[in-house]
């Protein structure tokens, strides 16, 4: 398990939000680069509103799901196209649990907070006539990680993941499914959860 490519924000181009531009066009760096709490050394955040923060510091995404997609879409899904700050390799980011912890490399730790919820600048950088719905039915959201631990990442960086919360809700879990038992079952392992997450696990428990 290994980070294939570490991607920051090549620039700013215009996008469909009020903000103006969005920074999803991320592209591979050649150099270690620092992590900090809010996120990658060099990289940047236009809707503050909706993106970034602590618990949307990183976002990773597979090259298997990458590579699928490829297929699907019959054209290339270079790295960083979906925004990642992280392309990673040997890891089935879907199957993780939420508030589960990864080293990467020798000093970073980060933790699985929530899957990627897909939007309208995302529908605007593919240009693919109903992208949003699409990437939810695939069910291959990705991750967004809060960062415990800074350092520095770079390419071939290895992966561990060293710790798994006590309950079976997974990125893809929290990400489609609505099944009330394994919710409450996550709610009741005290793992840390974010607010709205927390919220959406609440409701959907309260249907049992």
């Amino acid at each position: 398990m290994r980070v294939l490519t570490v991607n920051v924000v090549e620039e700013q181009i215009p996008g469909p939000k009020e903000t103006g531009f969005t920074a999803i066009d991320k592209r591979p760096q050649r150099r270690r680069v620092p992590v900090g709490e809010l996120g990658l050394a060099g990289d940047s955040v236009c809707d503050t509103k909706n993106h970034g923060g602590l618990d949307q510091a990183v976002y990773a995404y597979a090259e298997e799901d990458a590579r699928w997609w490829t297929e699907q879409l019959d054209r290339d899904i270079p790295s960083g196209l979906f925004g990642e700050n992280l392309r990673t390799e040997g890891l089935d980011i879907n199957n993780a649990l939420i508030g589960e912890v990864w080293r990467i490399g020798a000093e970073v730790e980060v933790m699985v907070r929530a899957p990627r919820i897909p939007c309208v600048t995302f529908q605007h950088r593919m240009q693919l006539k109903g992208w949003v719905r699409r990437f939810h039915q695939a069910g291959r959201p990705g991750a967004y990680f809060k960062v415990l631990k800074t350092g520095t990442i770079g390419a071939g960086d290895a992966i561990e993941v060293f710790s798994r919360p006590d309950h079976e809700v997974t990125v893809a879990t929290m990400f489609a499914a609505q099944d009330s038992a394994k919710m409450q079952t996550m709610l009741d392992s005290g793992v840390d959860l974010v607010d709205e997450l927390r919220a959406n696990a609440e409701r959907i428990a309260a249907r049992a």
